[in-house]
């Protein structure tokens, strides 16, 4: 992303996101637009929910939220440009199916999120999860962004 007088923007987990050191937990955008963004984790040890070389499916949940993060992150700076502020959002678990009891050390997990629904400064995000090309979680997430 660029504008006339600047020069472009490189598209990182870490120019959309607030998160840092272990909360972040996006490593890649896969794909990023207008529709929806597909992320790129893989587990590590320092992730929240990590115990004895698993973690918890309940990361996927969050997993989502970041990749609905990166998502609107960009409709963030589309809209309101370079350097706006970002704000907080207060989420809520609409609904969370596991496919999954566990999570591997080193396993990649392919996220996508989408906004389903968007009033004023309330959405509906739906995202899923996949490890290795199989389903690993649905979710759906009811957010309200922070005035």
């Amino acid at each position: 992303m660029s504008t006339a007088d600047s020069k472009p923007v490189r598209l990182t987990a870490e120019s959309l996101l607030p998160h840092r050191g272990r909360m972040l937990l996006v490593d890649k955008i896969l794909s990023l637009d207008d529709q929806q963004a597909t992320t790129l984790s893989v587990v590590h040890r320092n992730w929240p929910l990590f115990k004895d070389n698993v973690v918890n499916p309940l990361i996927l949940v969050e997993l989502v939220a970041q990749t609905a993060g990166v998502h609107n992150g960009l409709r963030r700076l589309k809209t309101r440009g370079e350097g706006s502020k970002t704000r907080g959002w207060l989420v809520g678990v609409k609904s969370a199916v596991f496919y999954v009891n566990e999570i591997a050390l080193g396993e990649p997990v392919k996220t996508t999120a989408r906004n389903a629904f968007v009033f004023d400064n309330l959405r509906e995000i739906t995202g899923t999860a996949f490890i290795n090309d199989r389903l690993a979680a649905e979710v759906t997430l009811q957010v309200v962004e922070a005035r």
